[in-house]
């Protein structure tokens, strides 16, 4: 009788580095490419920097969209197939709304650290512009019943009850379908409950702005930004952005309460773009002469009930679960908001990084050192293409560990539709 198989020990997950094409507001430059031609750019840029054309190079990619078209139906395999990677490698994709990108990153890190690849790739990639539109549900359900006639009169007698206003499409829509109220509508009820001010929304993407433009003009994201189609650099920053013309917006969400507070300035806009970051154990990474740039030690998902829940006092917000899954998480290795270095959460609204700076604080964590928070700025000022961001977020925050060129550690923080969120922890040693 022969032993049986018994799990590894497990390794240390390295994030090696990423690649990422500029974010561009939609219906811009990205217009007419696809989900599919963005992240190939995305992988393509990754292949060339860290060599990975040969054979096996790459034991697994996996990545994502939010808003996906049936040709999206194996994004992440046709991806493999029209970019540069080994067209062997195998591929699969993940979608848990804008925290797609960071459950790659997980999914693809628990491999490794459990020694079933050496590496692999993890990503993202959304347009707004390019949206799938479904059809009118009317109308497909004719065209099903005329599909199963029998015969051609049994067919012409279902497609005669056509009617024009059949002809319009559904368009998606940015919201919740259990509460039909968009996302922007529900971080304003989040607002309004944790009494975050206007002022302090716009003081928050300013500091965005001002410091995604810093870290451009200091070549930060020279070797993690590709070009594609014209854009160098992410389209929706503006390196002028200042309090004073933030508060010349006008309010967008919550115009059914008291003082709306949330405007196009200081909530993130439509975007396209697609980001990858390459995660591999070190025996890898030594035998190819990479240097990690930070290591993949916990992370943690959590979920609201934000259809019953405590909505109106703040706890069960759509975008409230990080307020959750942190501490959690924290508790569970042994740290505080103290002890990290650098802190990225994703920007979706201004007013929802400050409602979960406050829960955390109600959870008994330290305040935020806001010298230490998004120190390269964020979604604000970067654009958010959905599945984009979390492998955004983990290649920056990454090399901004790597320049601190001494022991660090990195927390990360990304809400998601569905009132969902998922965490994780970068470190130095």
């Amino acid at each position: 009788m022969t032993d049986s198989l018994q799990p590894p020990a497990t390794r240390r997950v390295a994030v090696v580095g990423g690649t990422r094409i500029p974010f561009a507001r939609s219906d811009g430059p990205y217009a007419t490419a696809s989900n599919q031609d963005m992240l190939t750019a995305a992988l393509d840029g990754l292949v060339e920097r860290y060599d990975l054309q040969e054979p096996g190079a790459v034991g697994e990619f996996v990545a994502g969209a939010v808003l996906k078209h049936s040709r999206d139906f194996n994004l992440a395999r046709e991806t493999v197939l029209g970019s540069r990677l080994d067209p062997r490698t195998p591929a699969y994709d993940i979608q848990q709304a804008c925290g797609t990108g960071l459950q790659a990153v997980v999914a693809v890190a628990n491999k490794i650290m459990l020694g079933q690849l050496e590496s692999g790739v993890a990503g993202g990639a959304d347009t707004a512009s390019d949206a799938p539109l479904r059809l009118n549900d009317r109308l497909r359900r004719i065209l099903l019943e005329a599909r199963r006639a029998r015969s051609t009169g049994a067919r012409l007698k279902a497609l005669s009850k056509v009617r024009p206003s059949h002809l319009v499409p559904d368009i998606p829509r940015n919201a919740e379908p259990r509460t039909r109220l968009s996302m922007g509508e529900h971080a304003a009820v989040t607002a309004r409950a944790w009494g975050i001010t206007r002022e302090a929304q716009d003081e928050l993407a300013a500091a965005s702005h001002r410091k995604l433009a810093a870290a451009y003009e200091r070549g930060f994201f020279q070797d993690l930004v590709v070009p594609f189609r014209g854009l160098a650099r992410d389209q929706n920053l503006r390196p002028g952005s200042t309090v004073e013309k933030l508060a010349t917006l006008k309010p967008v969400f919550g115009l059914d309460g008291p003082e709306p507070t949330m405007t196009a300035g200081n909530s993130t806009p439509l975007t396209d773009g697609a980001a990858t970051v390459l995660l591999a154990s070190e025996e890898w990474a030594e035998a190819r002469g990479l240097k990690p740039l930070a290591y993949l030690t916990a992370y943690e998902t959590a979920a609201v009930d934000f259809v019953h829940g405590d909505v109106a006092d703040g706890e069960d917000g759509l975008l409230m679960a990080p307020a959750h899954a942190v501490p959690r998480m924290l508790e569970r290795a042994g740290l505080g908001i103290e002890d990290f270095d650098l802190i990225e959460i994703h920007e979706a609204f201004a007013s929802q990084v400050l409602a979960t700076l406050a829960a955390w604080e109600k959870r008994g964590l330290a305040p935020v050192d806001r010298d230490r928070l998004n120190v390269a700025g964020s979604s604000l000022a970067t654009g958010h293409p959905f599945a984009a961001t979390g492998a955004r977020v983990v290649a920056t925050l990454a090399k901004l560990l790597a320049e601190r060129d001494g022991p660090g550690r990195g927390l990360i923080s990304v809400c998601a539709a569905g009132g969902q969120g998922v965490t994780a922890i970068l470190e130095r040693a």
